[in-house]
């Protein structure tokens, strides 16, 4: 469950959970979603992967998206777990809300898989 994309709680926009994969993977995730226009993005992490998270962000941000992206009200919080000694644990998680301001990408060509030519 550490890296799947699902509907938000609200049925609109999607999660994108942060996990062991490379960061370009998550990038191009929250990118696709945030092209398809399904509203906003969430990227959630725990832990050890919350500085993954935050790299995913600010490439989106800044790289690719640049100018087109705005950060929500980002929640930080406390959980607590039980490893797998059987212990209590606190492990800290982040959210961080993404809207896309900017304008879509025009969708391709019919039947070219391009996107349709300017002039």
């Amino acid at each position: 469950m550490a890296d799947e994309k699902h509907r938000g709680d609200d049925g609109v926009g999607a999660t994108v959970f942060i996990g062991l994969k490379p960061t370009m993977t998550y990038v191009f995730q929250v990118v696709t979603q945030l092209n398809s226009g399904a509203g906003p993005v969430v990227v959630k992490a725990r832990g050890n992967a919350i500085a993954k998270a935050v790299d995913v962000v600010e490439v989106v941000r800044h790289r690719f998206l640049e100018g087109q992206v705005e950060l929500g009200p980002i929640a930080i919080a406390t959980e607590r777990l039980v490893n797998r000694d059987g212990r209590e644990a606190n492990v800290s998680s982040i959210a961080i809300p993404l809207t896309r301001t900017g304008p879509l990408p025009a969708p391709p060509a019919e039947g070219t898989g391009r996107p349709p030519s300017a002039g």
